[in-house]
């Protein structure tokens, strides 16, 4: 029997998703979240073989869930679903040790083939996601970089930036200058749309 964890922080889809993985004879759902941080405790408390994951829940998103509980629980494949299928999320997904990433269009047939293939040590990337990522190509940002540029996503001035990131204001107008230039953007909003939408930020 394949011991699943299921975290979303929709009760809808998740309790959907529960009811369609119980019904296969080899499947069974240990444990559910609501949120990173449940998830992260459940994984730790239940161990399961598998933990199915939403990209984007409260508390910690799927990506840190993975980071996180790979050192406590290593032998707990990851899988991710999301409907926020955009190239950087898949390579940071992958990087962390995640084995597979579908998007929730996926058929509840194709999650259980999934979570059965990562359970052997397989791995699993849908190929729509797939190629997505490869035409998108690397980030052109530095790291510290897209930290500003995320920091200014939120709206805050150059002042507010350069104590959050511990950096000089002419530093943060340097980075958020070559950021803008390097995304082809007008401006630091632009820009940080623009590395939103490619999963760069």
């Amino acid at each position: 029997m394949i011991r699943v964890l299921l975290a979303d922080d929709e009760t809808l889809i998740r309790d959907a998703v529960a009811t369609l993985l119980g019904l296969e004879e080899d499947i069974e759902v240990v444990a559910v979240a609501s949120s990173g941080t449940e998830a992260i405790a459940a994984c730790e408390r239940v161990r399961p073989d598998v933990a199915v994951l939403d990209l984007q829940m409260p508390g910690a998103d799927g990506i840190e869930v993975a980071q996180a509980i790979a050192p406590t629980v290593p032998d707990c494949a990851v899988v991710i679903v999301t409907s926020h299928g955009r190239p950087g999320y898949l390579k940071r997904a992958l990087t962390v040790g995640v084995r597979g990433f579908l998007p929730k269009t996926a058929s509840a047939a194709v999650l259980a083939s999934v979570v059965r293939q990562v359970r052997d040590g397989g791995r699993y990337v849908d190929p729509e996601l797939a190629a997505d990522a490869i035409a998108a190509g690397e980030s052109p940002l530095t790291p510290r970089e897209a930290d500003v540029l995320e920091l200014a996503a939120e709206g805050a001035p150059v002042e507010e930036i350069a104590r959050r990131a511990a950096l000089a204001p002419g530093t943060v107008r340097n980075y958020l200058s070559s950021a803008v230039a390097k995304l082809g953007a007008s401006n630091r909003h632009e820009a940080a749309r623009l590395a939103r939408a490619r999963g760069w930020l």
